[in-house]
């Protein structure tokens, strides 16, 4: 099943796309896409006949699939490729730092670069998204406490985040840095998790291709492992990192400037399309 959120900001909605790819209302049956639904997945909307719900008009607005995200954990350096194009050693624990959840937009909202922002940076991710609570749990009961898997742009302020002292994620949490979406999608629609294409480009050019097998953690082992140190509750997002190809590792490097138009996918996942802008003022 593939979960999603419509509507002009504030005023999102709940809806789920069908099998022809059309957008399906769910205000009848849930109130929103949040953690108290997929805490009750998948009996919340067992036998829901997708075609009896009302149809939601072309070109509405796909906001972000999740609703009122409690956490925003972010696995850093977890391609190896990505490691060593960022000057950095192969990890031999999973990287954490968190991205504030006042980050979120929906997947085509635009990108605004803060003010002061010169090294603007784009990373194609797949995003974990939880549906039970984790608490210490084992890597072979991890995906018990997966509801599904989204596409991922955590975009970041290099600067920010790696000269300005400090942790990473000063540069991670701008506002507008983190689109997610446009669907959330359960496991029983993939045949293998450890295989999905990632891909990246930037004005029509292309930046980023991987593969979810190239994960040095894959995401039973980080699922399990942020769980370790602290709680993980239903909505909480993990973003588990992104292959090479962002503009840090180039030579020359490429940073994002206004204009500049982002399109990103994941297999199954759908696709991601943002305008960069300035921030106004």
């Amino acid at each position: 099943m593939k979960l999603l959120r419509y509507g002009v900001r504030g005023e999102e909605r709940p809806g789920v796309l069908d099998e022809a790819g059309r957008v399906r209302c769910l205000a009848g049956v849930v109130p929103d896409i949040d953690g108290a639904l997929l805490a009750r997945l998948p009996d919340a909307l067992a036998g829901l006949d997708l075609g009896a719900l009302p149809l939601v008009p072309d070109g509405v607005r796909i906001a972000e699939p999740v609703a009122r995200v409690g956490k925003f954990i972010c696995i850093g350096l977890n391609y190896i490729d990505h490691a060593h194009e960022s000057g950095m050693p192969v990890p031999t624990e999973p990287i954490i730092f968190m991205k504030a959840t006042s980050s979120i937009i929906g997947p085509d909202d635009d990108v605004l670069l803060p003010p002061s922002s010169t090294k603007s940076d784009w990373e194609v991710e797949l995003g974990v998204v939880i549906g039970r609570e984790a608490r210490y749990v084992p890597v072979d009961a991890a995906m018990d406490h997966v509801a599904g898997l989204v596409l991922v742009n955590d975009l970041s302020e290099r600067e920010f985040q790696l000269e300005r002292g400090g942790q990473w994620d000063k540069g991670k949490g701008c506002d507008t840095f983190g689109p997610f979406g446009p669907w959330l999608v359960t496991l029983d629609e993939f045949a293998d998790i450890g295989k999905l294409d990632l891909w990246l480009d930037l004005n029509g050019r292309r930046m980023q291709t991987g593969n979810t097998d190239k994960l040095i953690f894959d995401v039973p082992t980080i699922v399990s492992y942020v769980s370790q140190f602290m709680s993980l509750q239903p909505g909480d997002i993990i973003s588990t990192g992104t292959p090479p190809g962002v503009g840090m590792g180039m030579n020359p490097q490429v940073w994002l400037k206004e204009g500049d138009v982002i399109e990103l996918g994941i297999t199954g996942l759908g696709t991601q399309r943002q305008q960069v802008r300035r921030w106004p003022g």
